[in-house]
């Protein structure tokens, strides 16, 4: 019986030191320097002062510790004002991509479950055109943007997963696979099919099992519930006069694949996210537990050398149009993805840093941008690193 409850003691021992979030430090312990880091502050407090944003988190993980942690603003300005404050909990929208379901797709492919240049019809026999999962994962499949939300509901009834696979299963195509690139969210949604079936779980099961209960990651869900759901920032007001909270923002993930949905639904603060990050930057291990082989990270960070002139890795943006949030100043190894909500991470190998921006710009009204302030708050950042000098 002693050895029974010395045996539990460990593994809730354990449990607590995996479900710890970064060690906290100063900047200038990591070698960066708080003043550079301040016009980061300025830079955001300037969003909000001209409501682009009404508030953001900012975290900033470098060698594997959370050098910068800071709330702005508020989170909530409507029906009433609730300031914002760093366990606010984000519709983290299309970094889902990445920090979810690329993740996850790359899993299977540790496990011999999957290859990336499998065809899509190898796991849906109805899906039309020689598309493979590489084209998924890169945007390079010819898939169009999005999909008329509406007439899908009309036609297949509210939510409908089947309903949206066997649209997009037979939809136009807009060129050939590889050949171009667009970004679309049918190719994560497609992707999310995929996972499904050689799994045998649903996304959310999945990630939940395989990322983030391995990391840690407390307060990151789909369809959030609990304290995980009392922390979430409310993103858009509804035509009613509520406003979303813990729903997710994107009306195909919401209104046709009910909350899980490949190509957004994940809900995640900074602490989780540096979590992952750090992992990342550690060859796919963070405190001792592992999500992603060394190897597995470098493919899924790595622009395929056929698609080199696009800039997208199988689920990360390097250099693509929409690789803005990087910056200017941070390495060209440098990868990221952004949300519509107003969410973005950035993380570069090279430096061991990542840059982690969270706002729900699209509250109360998606009037705001905050596209230009993701590339000045990296430049900040990274114009911070190694310039620490004692004085």
């Amino acid at each position: 019986m002693k050895t029974i409850v010395s045996f539990l003691f460990f593994i809730s021992v354990v449990c607590q030191i995996v479900a710890q979030p970064l060690e906290r430090i100063v900047p200038e312990q990591a070698g960066m320097d708080s003043r550079r880091l301040h016009y980061a502050d300025e830079a955001i407090m300037r969003a909000i002062a001209d409501k682009e944003i009404p508030g953001a988190v900012l975290a900033v993980v470098h060698q594997g510790k959370m050098a910068y942690l800071k709330a702005y603003g508020n989170k909530q300005v409507y029906p009433s004002v609730i300031p914002m404050d760093v366990n606010t909990v984000f519709d983290m929208a299309s970094v889902s991509k990445s920090m979810s379901t690329a993740v996850s797709a790359m899993i299977l492919v540790e496990r011999g479950q999957l290859r990336p240049t499998d065809k899509v019809s190898l796991y849906i026999p109805e899906f039309q055109g020689n598309i493979r999962v590489i084209d998924l994962m890169t945007h390079t499949s010819g898939l169009p943007p999005y999909a008329p939300v509406d007439s899908l509901k009309k036609r297949y009834g509210s939510p409908n997963r089947d309903g949206v696979i066997e649209y997009i299963a037979t939809c136009k195509r807009d060129f050939e696979p590889g050949k171009d690139f667009q970004y679309s969210c049918l190719n994560f949604i497609t992707l999310q099919r995929i996972i499904e079936t050689i799994s045998g779980q649903n996304l959310k099961e999945f990630a939940k099992t395989h990322i983030f209960d391995v990391l840690g990651m407390k307060h990151t869900a789909y369809q959030p519930e609990g304290e995980t759901l009392k922390r979430v920032a409310p993103t858009e007001k509804q035509p009613d006069g509520s406003v979303l909270h813990g729903v997710v923002h994107d009306p195909l993930a919401r209104v046709m694949n009910g909350g899980i949905s490949g190509n957004a639904g994940v809900f995640s603060d900074a602490d989780d996210l540096a979590i992952l990050a750090s992992a990342l930057l550690n060859g796919g291990a963070y405190n001792g537990k592992r999500i992603l082989s060394p190897q597995g990270v470098k493919v899924m960070t790595t622009v395929p050398e056929t698609l080199k002139l696009f800039g997208r890795s199988p689920g990360w943006d390097l250099y693509s149009d929409y690789a803005s949030n990087k910056g200017d100043l941070l390495s060209p190894n440098t990868y990221g993805h952004t949300g519509y909500t107003g969410t973005s991470m950035v993380i570069d190998p090279d430096n061991d840093i990542a840059v982690i921006l969270l706002t729900n710009r699209v509250h109360p009204d998606d009037a705001g941008s905050g596209i230009r302030l993701r590339a000045v708050v990296a430049n900040a950042v990274a114009a911070s690193i190694g310039t620490y000098v004692i004085e």
